[in-house]
């Protein structure tokens, strides 16, 4: 299919109406970003280039300067789709939970970030780069993706308020950090200190666990 897209993209001049060429467009440039987050997924930045990103979306790669800009524009796209992903895998209705106080809102954040960041490997990358890698690319992806989730916690927040004399900025990084630190152990070694990361019953554990340390500070 990106295929297909993409030769339709590379006829344009051939007297096709702007209708078709919009449309061709349109799938062609889904078919490029959907090829670089692939790669990175993959293999990382080392190899992340015009060419390699053209061979994967199967592509001229001349496409890739016209519709981003080169890699740095590319990567400016993807940062952006993070906040598409973050509204995707966290969505911002309660799910049928009554979120009646602020325990309530970051054991479901807490949930829902466990269960996303297992099932997105481009995302699980970019946490590993974020404290092996200090580069321009790594922290603009990772800006994108801490934005959208600071964003999403006060668009649900409303006027629920941790208890008086909790420092929620505080807990919550340690919360998010031991989130991010069970997946990328769990998807590295299948453990992380000595607690079993391999099976859906080993992750009800972890999820307990950790609603647990969320109610046990919010209540």
């Amino acid at each position: 299919m990106l295929n297909e897209a993409v030769n339709l993209e590379n006829s344009l001049g051939t007297g096709e109406g702007p209708e078709r060429r919009v449309r061709d467009r349109g799938a062609t440039e889904r078919a490029i970003l959907a090829g670089a987050k692939g790669l990175l997924a993959e293999e990382g930045f080392q190899n992340f280039g015009i060419n390699a990103v053209a061979r994967r979306a199967g592509c001229d790669k001349q496409l890739i300067y016209r519709y981003y800009g080169g890699l740095d524009g590319l990567v400016e796209a993807i940062g952006a789709d993070l906040g598409t992903w973050v509204k995707d895998r966290i969505p911002e209705d309660a799910g049928g939970m009554f979120l009646l106080t602020y325990g309530d809102l970051m054991e479901r954040l807490s949930l829902l970030l466990l269960d996303a960041l297992r099932n997105d490997p481009l995302m699980r990358r970019i946490l590993a780069w974020e404290i092996s890698e200090n580069t321009e690319q790594v922290r603009r992806l990772s800006e994108a993706r801490s934005k959208a989730l600071a964003l999403w916690l006060e668009r649900m927040r409303g006027s629920l308020a941790p208890p008086k004399g909790v420092d929620a900025a505080a807990v919550n990084a340690v919360v998010i950090a031991a989130i991010q630190h069970l997946v990328l152990a769990g998807a590295a070694g299948g453990q992380c200190a000595g607690l079993s990361l391999k099976t859906p019953k080993d992750w009800e554990k972890a999820a307990l666990a950790l609603k647990r340390i969320v109610r046990g500070v919010y209540g």
